[in-house]
């Protein structure tokens, strides 16, 4: 993916190293912290000197990047996604208006190590990357990608923008009033029935990121050769049943909530062809072929 000298978005909080989130301890703290502020409590001194370590001049402050990346490797990464989020910024920015009259409002992503807090709770790592509609934000934390390339077999730089697109892709549901639609059918509707909503709203973000790849290729001419199909391949390595078969060996399709390997690639492919938002109504059409 040619990415060289574009604009990198400065819709990017790097939250990378602290403990939890916004308003967390700084790397390093944890439950040894506590033990030892409650240690200092009692013995009649100032716990904050502990809990805050940055009062007394020596550390970073609770909320602030405790221990930057060194590694040229990660921050070459980070400049890739940057460069990304803003391209998918230019390329709603001006589809959205011109498609369906809304205007498109840009989300910030949140860089984060371990477990982070969102508007949406505590959520780790093992969760992968994920969009909170209450916040607004994409969340990442850039060792997705190893897992992505190493477990999943779904390595390249266009598979890397392909998750950001589709977390992007929920914030356009949000826009257009199709997460809150889905999320008020909650506790109206089966289990059943509502989790096969969430399959559609996941392939619906699926189809999304296809439409950011056609006008971003449109617009830049960014694909190189072999990305389209390591998007395609990240489409399907993230596939519900796929993902069972590696996990516990056989697929329970009750289950899913992010819809088969099939149709992930038929939806995003299906984005990337037409280009057109009206194309991707997945709840109530049929999967592509």
């Amino acid at each position: 993916m040619r990415t060289e000298g574009d604009r990198e978005s400065d819709n990017v909080e790097d939250q990378r190293g602290m403990m939890g989130g916004r308003g967390g301890l700084v790397a390093g703290g944890g439950v040894g912290t506590i033990i030892i502020a409650l240690l200092v409590y009692f013995l009649g001194g100032d716990p904050r000197a502990v809990l805050q370590p940055n009062s007394g001049g020596g550390g970073a402050p609770s909320g602030q990047l405790a221990n930057p990346s060194n590694n040229p490797a990660e921050e070459k990464l980070v400049k890739f996604v940057k460069v990304v989020l803003a391209d998918t910024e230019d390329v709603w920015r001006d589809q959205l208006p011109r498609q369906t009259g809304k205007q498109y409002r840009n989300p910030h992503l949140v860089l984060f190590t371990g477990r982070v807090q969102s508007a949406c709770g505590m959520t780790s790592t093992a969760s992968g990357p994920f969009y909170c509609p209450g916040d607004e934000k994409v969340y990442i934390d850039l060792a997705f990608y190893n897992e992505l390339s190493r477990r999943f077999k779904a390595p390249g730089d266009f598979a890397e923008a392909y998750v950001i697109a589709h977390e992007v892709g929920h914030h356009v549901q949000k826009i257009l009033g199709i997460t809150d639609k889905i999320d008020a059918q909650r506790g109206r509707v089966s289990k059943e029935q509502y989790n096969r909503l969430s399959v559609r709203l996941e392939l619906q973000a699926d189809f999304f990121a296809g439409v950011w790849a056609h006008h971003g290729q449109k617009g830049k001419h960014f694909l190189e050769p072999g990305d389209l199909e390591e998007a395609i391949r990240a489409a399907s390595a993230v596939g519900d049943d796929s993902i069972q078969k590696q996990t516990q060996g056989y697929v329970v399709p009750d289950s899913f909530t992010h819809g088969t390997s099939r149709q992930r690639m038929a939806w995003f492919k299906k984005g990337y062809e037409t280009g057109d938002i009206s194309q991707g109504d997945t709840f109530n059409s049929n999967d592509p072929n």
